[in-house]
């Protein structure tokens, strides 16, 4: 007999471990697919809205995460800066910075049953649940679920027309996926910790430069640094030797925080806008980066994700198991969710096309941007708080 929890999540990073956890305390019974092997560990950022759910889910206590305080946003060679500050807000910190490899075992923690590790290559509609095949080490499993989440990577239903496990017998309320939306910035991201003269002081820099928007993030002693450009400038920055890299980054930020003494590892990538739709009634639904790959320009991206599970989970809470996967619960959840995601989708790329852009005018039309939110503090007000909390404020 296959294994019949109520929902399968594929994905073991923070999305997928955290609408396990939340589906978990809701009374729902999840069964998690892990990917083989270890994630490559790397700094994230989190809103204040996501600490607050993490501690909701238990999983924020004994986090080592350093807190943004402020945020100093200003472009290279031009006129118009802003600040955020928390204590505007009334908030303890507009956001924080943990490591990857910090997180995933906080919300891994006490999850039972612990993640399959594995892949899910497919799946057969069959009546009121869904067939998923998972391959792993010991072999093939078959869950059977009445509704699977992809969490993370490539959403399997876009294959679904060609994959032999996806083209059983349908149910009903079987449907396609629409297609997916891809926007190619040009551009990749070069990432790393740098050392500064300078120690950080709860303060977040996002910087327009000549090759594209540089943000630098408190992380304990460190910054984490995330740096646009081209993607062969990016290449040859991420090859450079560790002094000529230290001399460029400085030549690009400028001397706010004295010296850059130390570059970490740096790895490189690409640019996108990805969005995915998956149609009601598929018993197939995608969150997190599965569901939408945002340019990092305003930090949204994760933040998102563990939006969209928190919402999937409030709503699996209040129906009954019967329910989960039909296409009234998909088209629910999708309702719920589209002022958000659109809002953060929107505002996102309009960030990386408008601030990503090196044309004298759009460097006017941003000075006058920053210049307007620093006068503004309502204006600045609301756009901190859609970054902290999206569309929708946690209830």
């Amino acid at each position: 007999m296959p294994e019949a929890p109520d929902i399968v999540i594929a994905g073991g990073g923070p999305v997928g471990l955290t609408l396990a956890r939340a589906l978990a305390q809701a009374g729902v019974a999840v069964r998690v697919v892990r990917a083989p092997g270890t994630a490559a560990d790397r700094p994230i950022a989190l809103s204040h809205a996501s600490r607050l759910l993490l501690e909701r889910l238990g999983a924020w206590r004994g986090l080592n995460a350093t807190p943004i305080k402020s945020i100093h946003v200003s472009q290279r060679g031009g006129f118009g800066h802003t600040v955020m500050h928390h204590d505007d807000y009334g908030l303890p910190a507009l956001g924080y910075v943990a490591a990857y490899s910090d997180l995933v075992p906080a919300l891994a923690d006490a999850l039972a049953p612990e993640p399959l590790s594995g892949a899910v290559n497919g799946w057969e509609h069959q009546g009121d649940r869904i067939a998923v095949s998972v391959s792993s080490e010991s072999g093939m499993h078959i869950l059977s679920a009445r509704l699977l989440v992809v969490a993370e990577g490539a959403l399997p239903a876009d294959n679904a027309q060609s994959a032999p496990a996806a083209r059983g017998p349908a149910s009903s309320d079987a449907r396609p996926v629409s297609p997916v939306m891809r926007r190619d910035y040009g551009q990749s991201a070069v990432v790393a910790t740098v050392k500064t003269e300078a120690a950080p002081d709860g303060r977040a820099w996002e910087r327009f430069t000549a090759h594209g928007p540089l943000a630098l993030l408190p992380f304990g002693d460190r910054y984490a640094l995330v740096w646009s450009a081209r993607p062969d400038e990016a290449a040859s920055l991420a090859a450079l030797p560790t002094a000529a890299f230290l001399a460029r980054l400085a030549d690009a930020f400028g001397r706010r925080l004295g010296a850059f003494l130390d570059a970490g590892a740096r790895s490189v990538f690409p640019l996108e806008l990805s969005v995915r739709e998956p149609a009601p009634g598929a018993r197939v639904l995608a969150v997190g980066n599965a569901a939408q790959t945002l340019h990092p320009v305003a930090g949204q991206g994760l933040n998102l994700g563990l939006r969209d599970a928190w919402e999937l989970a409030e709503l699996a809470r209040a129906e009954t198991p019967a329910s989960l996967g039909t296409a009234q619960f998909v088209t629910r959840y999708l309702r719920r969710r589209r002022l958000d995601r659109r809002g953060s989708i929107n505002a996102t790329d309009l960030f990386a096309r408008v601030f990503a852009s090196n044309d004298p005018v759009a460097r006017c039309a941003r000075g006058f941007g920053l210049l307007a939110l620093d006068i503004l503090p309502p204006a600045r007000a609301f756009l901190a708080r859609r970054m902290m909390f999206g569309a929708r404020a946690l209830p």
